[in-house]
């Protein structure tokens, strides 16, 4: 949108100002073509706010897309950022792995070591056939045959261990690759993320600031404008007001008699009446008031007082309520707060202690002992089997708006409370409040969570 389109409803104003037409500084009644000019340029701020309707209607569409589209980026990057975590939890279980199977390797590596050594000294590693030939006797003979035996059992044994213990070292040394290898993926895909995600909030909050300042804008000058015809149109009036009184007085006669004389038939100021029944009617005496002030005189029926139903119920869902309506007044932030409560945001929220949408309701069911998960659309998705009608929404379901008919669409979620009313943290330079339910063609669908 052209800023000298948005200026251009100013610009007969000045020119009244420089004409001294402008209010507070006309000195004489204007004249018809002065007042036919203001109007002429009031209708034509009118018509300019008219032309620009559409067009600021567009740019609100756009910032809002803008800040849904951040918002779905956001949860990219959470999600994201959450298998990084558990790539790095894989990581540091793979590398224990290794270190482990390593140590494991040492000592089958000694072990076989020993063996070796033991055997050499016992002199059990000669050759069978030379270690029987050199026996003192049968009984000799026999006890060096299973000897023979034992040790032959035992060093096959040791050897496929360490053979196994080996295998084992590689394979976790291979799942520690992978593993790292998969988080710095996920490291370098998160940061792309984050930095999309920070682009296209900040450039929401740009659109709709820039909106913002652009209806103010267009909206002072109509009222400008309007002021300025108002003026001239009073001051015109006042003028011919003036004129008409002058002319009326030059009417007059020079002078006037002081008092005349009252005819002698005149009726009497206070006649009483023939027929008393004839006079005027008393006056009705006043009805009682139906108000509901707060006086005691009052006569009427008192409005309504509303009633709490009963005690808070000590159930999941109130336990839920109860925790989101204890942060109403905390400041949204985009990227902030979780389970534990609220907490610092991302740039551009970085500053800003609060809750964006899907930290409150995690905030909300945690304190209930239910884990309904850190974004918006994995609250659904883990719930997608217990969705609820919208005839059929109740107290402590939560309420979802999306920009398209894939869960993955999801971009803000709240609190339903029964009664047609909402909690939810809505958007940047807002609070955590309560606010009627509302629809509209995002609404995307409710589930109830459990435990």
């Amino acid at each position: 949108m052209s800023r000298w389109a948005v200026r251009g409803a100013g610009t007969g104003l000045a020119a009244l100002v420089l004409l001294g037409l402008a209010p507070g500084m006309a000195t004489a009644a204007p004249s018809d073509a002065a007042v036919a000019a203001a109007q002429a340029e009031r209708d034509a701020a009118a018509a300019q706010v008219g032309q620009l309707s559409a067009q600021l209607a567009a740019a609100e569409a756009a910032a809002a897309q803008a800040g849904q589209n951040a918002q779905i980026a956001l949860q990219d990057y959470e999600e994201t950022q959450a298998a990084l975590e558990e790539a790095r939890a894989a990581q540091a279980a793979a590398q224990a792995a290794v270190d482990q199977a390593q140590a494991e390797l040492d000592q089958g590596r000694a072990d076989v070591a020993t063996f070796a050594r033991d055997s050499y000294m016992q002199g059990s590693t000669s050759p069978g056939i030379t270690a029987l030939m050199t026996a003192g006797g049968p009984a000799e003979l026999l006890e060096r045959a299973s000897l023979l035996e034992a040790a032959g059992t035992h060093r096959v044994d040791v050897v496929g261990q360490l053979t196994v213990l080996e295998q084992q070292a590689t394979a976790a040394e291979q799942q520690a690759t992978v593993a790292a290898d998969q988080a710095v993926q996920l490291e370098s895909q998160a940061a792309v993320q984050l930095a999309d995600a920070q682009s296209q909030e900040m450039a929401a909050r740009e659109q709709t600031a820039a909106l913002a300042q652009q209806q103010e804008v267009v909206e002072q000058q109509l009222a400008a404008a309007d002021a300025t015809v108002d003026q001239l149109t009073a001051q015109q009036q006042a003028a011919a007001a003036a004129a008409a009184a002058a002319q009326q007085a030059a009417r007059q006669p020079a002078s006037v008699p002081a008092s005349r004389p009252a005819p002698q038939n005149a009726t009497p100021q206070n006649p009483t009446p023939q027929n008393p029944g004839s006079g005027p009617a008393p006056a009705p005496v006043p009805a009682p008031s139906t108000g509901s002030g707060s006086g005691s005189g009052g006569g009427g029926t008192p409005a309504p007082v509303p009633t709490t139903a009963g005690a808070p119920s000590t159930s999941a869902v109130q336990t839920a309520i109860n925790a989101a309506r204890s942060q109403r007044g905390v400041a949204y932030s985009w990227g902030g707060g979780g389970k534990n409560g609220p907490g610092y945001g991302l740039n551009p929220d970085a500053g800003v202690y609060g809750y964006d949408c899907s930290g409150l309701m995690e905030y909300a069911y945690w304190q209930a002992g239910i884990s309904v998960g850190g974004t918006s659309r994995d609250q659904y998705y883990r719930f997608r089997n217990q969705t609820v009608a919208r005839a059929d929404l109740q107290p402590g379901d939560l309420v979802f708006w999306g920009s398209g008919s894939s869960y993955t669409s999801i971009y803000h979620v709240a609190l339903y409370l029964g009664g047609g009313r909402i909690i939810a943290a809505p958007e940047s330079g807002d609070v955590v409040r309560e606010m009627n339910m509302y629809y509209g063609a995002d609404y995307f669908g409710a589930v109830r969570p459990t435990a």
